[in-house]
């Protein structure tokens, strides 16, 4: 199966590859009028050869680029792969994109066609293609207003997938014999933490050597059997989605479904019984806060076993193990774990953090609760893959694992990481000059700080960009500080400033759900503003804090917090698509106290009326 990733000179080869060999087998899946039903592989493989000599029919022409607007969806795979296979290149854009996002992605791509699943995402994108007048095409997965004027044609998605199946597989195969490793697959834009978005141009070779190692680490060390199964949950615009939850299932010739979205995430994944996933670590803090809570209300023989089980991983995980633990986690295997296990489906092999760091306190609790956790480090600019835990390797929660199979990985005098391999980017997209400072060398200056521990693993410190210098010139770390005030039942999201300063301080969004017990508990009026100026309110954040700080550093410790006027989410631009923290100039009345602050409209929703929507997201988990 290696030696296929290896020989493949492009994505779509491989991909027609494995749908030869599963045919009628199913591939991708979708719920459809509450059944979820899947595609073959053949019926696919189908789609995808229509598709690309209907785009050439178009009058698109190598290297030309097609924009691909859609959620998750069986039709997002085909799209992608039907574009490639048409000697074009992919520029995925996010569905939370505002029109100016549009604007941005258009002008910088030049892309000449436009790929959208429905009437809504059309609203901001329609706007910026008539402002630009790049796109020539646009090509409507379900049905949107048509548009016939100027230089944009409408197409339906049943009209580009009509044509003779043999004759296209043909001029498919032979297009791909001119499409090699080095020719760019896909444009995609970074979520833009540091400014406007970046077009990173991947090639076919970068995405099959981070699959390759990707693979190399599912076959060693887990197995891979014929009815694999991944759930795909983040943006497929992402690349770590991209890589890790369309293109590596389709190496290993895994089946792929499609979660309805965050709201109904806990019941697909019961209902799929996925065997791997790709997921963010802030996913991971709600989960591990839904499972405690929902042991929590078993009884005292459920928190004794999983006070014994974390008490166990800890110790199994510092190196520790005392006399007995055998026995207890023998126990703790028979009465607790498999219940765990049942809410994620019963068949998971592994899950994988990326996208941000994850604290190793949360990865500790999901080993000691049965679910494989391995972490992986990379970014967009390498494929996006770098390095990954592995059980082979010695799982160390601290650490992001070794550099995958091809990649090397060597550390600056100041501590930044850098990468070189296939899997690095030929640059950016219309963007010598920042190419020129990102790649030196034929090395990745990855931007990020860290070092490679005893057994050859990355530990990462921090971005190099985003560490606390304080005023007496010490480094901080604030995503470590960020994680660990998160991790505690109060606090929702948390974020820490300091720089030039004599402490660390930190801006918090109060957990709701504890808010609202809290309230219940106290008798008080459950009202966002009013809460927060209740003097016993703040104490119980500020115990909260309190209880991390006697884990940090007398530098690290947080001196000072004052409140978010919201939560920080993608619809306020607080969050990037891939849920990471927004930097920006922080608001006059937050500017003493915070380094990075977000700016946050006043508050005009009271906490009651967000909880619905927060709890629904987890509720299939904490169901008794």
């Amino acid at each position: 199966m290696l030696s296929d990733i290896d020989s493949a000179s492009n994505l779509v080869s491989l991909f027609l590859k494995r749908a030869d060999a599963g045919g009628d087998a199913p591939f991708l899946g979708a719920k459809r009028d509450g059944k979820w039903i899947a595609i073959s592989w053949a019926e696919a493989a189908r789609q995808v050869c229509v598709l690309a000599e209907n785009l050439r029919a178009l009058g698109l022409e190598d290297g030309d680029r097609v924009a691909l607007i859609s959620e998750n969806r069986p039709q997002w795979c085909i799209a992608d792969l039907g574009i490639m296979a048409a000697g074009l290149v992919t520029v995925p854009a996010y569905v939370t994109n505002t029109e100016r996002d549009h604007v941005h992605i258009l002008d910088n791509s030049g892309a000449r066609a436009v790929i959208v699943s429905t009437e809504k995402l059309s609203a901001p994108l329609i706007p910026a293609i008539m402002r630009t007048g790049m796109a020539e095409h646009i090509i409507a997965i379900e049905g949107i207003r048509q548009y016939q004027s100027g230089n944009l044609d409408s197409h339906s998605w049943a009209r580009v997938l009509e044509g003779d199946a043999g004759a296209a597989r043909r001029a498919v195969e032979a297009r791909l014999t001119g499409i090699g490793r080095s020719t760019t697959a896909c444009i995609i834009y970074t979520s833009g933490t540091g400014g406007a978005p970046r077009g990173v141009m991947q090639h076919h070779g970068a995405i099959l050597c981070n699959i390759a190692g990707a693979a190399e680490i599912l076959l060693d060390d887990f197995g891979v059997a014929p009815d694999e199964r991944f759930l795909s949950f983040l943006p497929l615009s992402h690349a770590y989605e991209h890589t890790g939850g369309q293109f590596l299932p389709i190496a290993v010739g895994a089946q792929i479904y499609y979660a309805e979205g965050l709201e109904k995430l806990a019941s697909n994944i019961e209902e799929t019984r996925p065997t791997f996933m790709v997921v963010v670590p802030r996913l991971f803090e709600v989960l591990r806060t839904r499972i405690m809570k929902l042991v929590e209300k078993q009884g005292r023989v459920a928190n004794a076993l999983m006070d014994t089980a974390l008490a166990v991983g800890e110790r199994r995980a510092a190196g520790r193990r005392r006399v007995g633990d055998g026995l207890r986690d023998f126990t703790v295997d028979r009465l607790l774990r498999p219940k765990i296990r049942q809410r994620f489906g019963g068949r998971m092999k592994a899950m994988v953090s990326g996208g941000a760091p994850l604290n190793p306190e949360v990865g500790i609790f999901f080993e000691s609760m049965g679910l494989t956790m391995l972490q992986g480090y990379g970014q967009t600019e390498a494929g996006p893959v770098i390095s990954c835990n592995r059980p082979a390797a010695g799982i160390a929660m601290a650490s992001v694992g070794p550099p995958l199979r091809g990649v090397e990985v060597r550390i600056a005098p100041d501590g930044e990481i850098l990468v070189r391999g296939e899997l690095v980017m030929y640059g950016y997209w219309q963007n010598r000059a920042e190419t020129e400072r990102t790649i030196k060398d034929g090395w990745l200056h990855t931007g990020d700080i860290g070092h490679l521990d005893e057994a050859g693993r990355i530990v990462i410190t921090d971005r190099k960009k985003d560490m606390i210098v304080n005023d007496k010139g010490d480094n901080i770390a604030p995503q470590k500080l960020e994680g660990m005030l998160t991790l505690q039942p109060e606090i929702a999201q948390a974020m820490v400033s300091g720089d030039k300063r004599p402490y660390v301080v930190g801006l918090i969004v109060p957990d709701a759900e504890w808010a609202l017990e809290w309230c219940q508990a106290q008798d008080e009026k459950f009202d966002c503003k009013r809460v927060q100026e209740l003097p016993a309110f703040r104490s119980a954040i500020r115990a909260a804090i309190d209880r991390v700080n006697q884990d940090l550093s007398v530098i690290e410790k947080v001196r000072g917090f004052t409140f978010a006027d919201e939560p920080f989410t993608i619809e306020n631009e607080q969050l990037t698509p891939s849920m990471k923290i927004r930097p920006k100039r922080p608001p006059a009345r937050h500017a003493p106290t915070m380094r990075r602050t977000i700016w946050l409209p006043p508050c005009r929703m009271r906490w009651s009326a967000a909880i619905p929507r927060w709890r629904s997201s987890w509720a299939k988990l904490s169901r008794q």
